[in-house]
């Protein structure tokens, strides 16, 4: 039996704005048949924070260091925490919701679907695993997360090596679509990282820096020889197509499809009505 034909996109490092709106224009033109489930790579320029669809920028980010960083900003169409995206592959999958033995459950949806970050780890040499909240105060974390750094903490079947995350995801249905995006690490700075966030008091924000380390680590933390983006893309491209059981055949957007983007970025990811909305 043949395997599914899947499109993939190398985007490229991209604005912040752009990178969203077309992850949400793939979602549109898949809802309405014009194109077959994709698998996307993309970096950033300039390295940004990310914000997660709910979070509230005045009470949970520190915009000032934002600035001071000189980094983009960007409000996600998922949920989930803040993230840096600076040394990583992120990678967005596209696929509807009544794909063939796609389960309904977000958690169990996320299991499948980051089958291929699981197999791309792997192929770098890494004792990939998936994460399983397996005591009350884990369970007790993924409810109430205690900062809004979304490294802070692994949930439901993300990806973790030596017992840290590895790969932060997020997941959004809209149109019968399923909408799955996240960071794959390279390196990290903890520092500028924490200094994004506000926090009830230095203790806490202290606390949260100590812990980070204890919690999340990148590939390159992890191997002796550092891993390249381009390495990085030829592994998880080719766990993707193993874990999907899929063909990828290369996309590159028409002249039309690039002025959709452009239009929806310019309405929403640009807009500050969106990004800063509470």
């Amino acid at each position: 039996m043949s395997k599914s034909i899947w499109y993939f996109i190398n985007s490229g490092a991209c604005s912040p704005s752009f990178n969203m709106a077309l992850d949400e224009a793939l979602m549109d033109w898949h809802s309405e048949g014009l194109l077959p489930p994709i698998v996307r790579f993309y970096g950033w320029t300039p390295a940004t924070l990310s914000i997660g669809y709910f979070q509230n920028v005045e009470k949970e980010i520190n915009m000032d260091a934002v600035r001071n960083h000189n980094l983009g900003f960007v409000r996600r169409p998922t949920g989930g925490r803040g993230v840096l995206h600076e040394h990583e592959l992120t990678y967005s999958i596209i696929v509807s919701e009544d794909y063939p033995n796609m389960p309904a459950t977000v958690t169990e949806a996320y299991r499948v679907l980051s089958e291929g970050l699981l197999i791309g780890f792997q192929k770098l040499g890494l004792n990939a695993y998936f994460s399983v909240p397996d005591t009350e105060e884990k369970k007790s974390d993924l409810k109430n997360p205690k900062s809004a750094v979304c490294f802070d903490a692994p949930s439901w079947y993300e990806l973790v090596v030596e017992g840290k995350k590895v790969a932060g995801s997020a997941q959004t249905r809209q149109k019968g679509v399923i909408l799955q995006h996240g960071a794959i690490l390279l390196d990290l700075d903890e520092d500028k990282l924490v200094s994004l966030f506000n926090y009830p008091s230095d203790e806490v924000k202290e606390r949260v820096r100590r812990g980070l380390s204890k919690k999340a680590v990148a590939i390159n933390h992890l191997r002796e020889t550092p891993v390249t983006i381009e390495e990085c893309v030829d592994a998880f491209k080719e766990g993707f197509a193993e874990g999907l059981d899929v063909n990828f055949q290369p996309y590159m957007l028409t002249i039309e499809q690039m002025e959709y983007v452009k239009q929806l970025e310019i309405r929403r990811y640009a807009n500050d009505e969106w990004t800063y909305r509470k």
